[in-house]
């Protein structure tokens, strides 16, 4: 028999139920708590981790020598597009502690277009900021339309052992319909217009679209053999090879007049320049522009197929 003063044992097991859940619901505040904080932190870090900030040496009072990536293919969808490059160039020109541009190229060239709007922008930012050179530095390779766009330069120069040149126009394609006869396909190609399926891989190649096409590229070879000449002037030597698409050494360039002479980004910038404070104004990408860009490239892929691969011309 209990006593009054002794709690029953369905009190004490009422009491230690009620304790535990409120410890368990202390834990869960804790928790969430944590959460929600964790999850403001990743919110606040999330900008500073796609977006490109600049570069912070920029914002010193230094004259400086601005720097500025060409690397890769050039094309609109790419790193190496007219827009990334134009707008790196007019930030360089623009600053008033920039004592000089190096373009610092690397690229097997790419698209006509594209190298031909960087070139025409080159040369109108030294029209405009005629106390500010800009020095094309090669590393590896500047063939083609890498080439196109160094001749805007005042200056190129390489290494001994880069490849320079490639001036040049390809258009390459693949045919299919032998393929296509073994597997018993049959290309059924609907169009309005004689030559709307202008080189069509799929299709057997016809004469007079070929020689259109050749019209096309030696119009667009021509543009380039201007280019160079305009651009290299009384430097250029005369060779019948030149302008045939052959590549060549840093030095053989130099001899040829493709190059001016041997340098690396930090020569030019000490010995040319007089300011070896490098600041980097190449435009990056950030995390989103890199994945739209990859799947606007993807999409119109998939949506157009390789058909447009076919029948375009590249300085490559």
């Amino acid at each position: 028999m209990t006593t009054p003063e002794e709690p029953s044992w369905e009190r004490q097991l009422l009491e230690k139920v009620a304790f535990a859940t409120l410890h368990e619901q202390r834990a869960k505040r804790r928790w969430g708590i944590f959460f929600k904080l964790a999850g403001l932190a990743y919110l606040i870090a999330l900008p500073a981790l796609l977006i490109d900030w600049g570069d912070s040496e920029q914002l010193a009072d230094r004259r400086h020598t601005a720097v500025i990536h060409l690397r890769g293919t050039i094309e609109a969808q790419g790193e190496a597009s007219a827009q990334n490059l134009n707008d790196a160039l007019e930030a360089a020109f623009s600053d008033k502690r920039t004592a000089g541009v190096i373009l610092r190229v690397n690229s097997p060239g790419g698209s006509p277009v594209q190298a031909g709007i960087v070139h025409d922008e080159i040369l109108r930012l030294r029209t405009a900021h005629p106390q500010i050179p800009l020095y094309a530095v090669v590393e590896d390779v500047c063939a083609s339309g890498g080439y196109y766009v160094a001749v805007a330069a005042d200056k190129i120069f390489v290494d001994k052992a880069s490849i320079v040149g490639s001036i040049g126009v390809l258009m390459d394609a693949f045919g299919f319909t032998g393929t296509m006869e073994k597997l018993g396909i049959e290309r059924r190609l609907l169009t309005a217009g004689d030559n709307k399926g202008f080189l069509d891989p799929f299709s057997p190649q016809d004469l007079k679209q070929k020689e259109h096409a050749q019209v096309l590229l030696r119009e667009i070879h021509m543009q380039f053999i201007e280019v160079v000449r305009r651009g290299r002037g009384d430097r250029l030597k005369e060779n019948p090879e030149l302008f045939s698409g052959l590549m060549w050494t840093g030095s053989q360039s130099i001899g040829l007049g493709l190059a001016d002479g041997f340098g690396t980004v930090g020569s030019v910038a000490r010995d040319v320049i007089k300011a070896d404070r490098l600041v980097e104004y190449t435009v990056k990408d950030n995390l989103v522009e890199r994945l739209a860009r990859r799947l606007r490239a993807d999409t119109t892929e998939g949506a157009l197929g390789f058909m447009h691969d076919f029948a375009r011309p590249l300085l490559r």
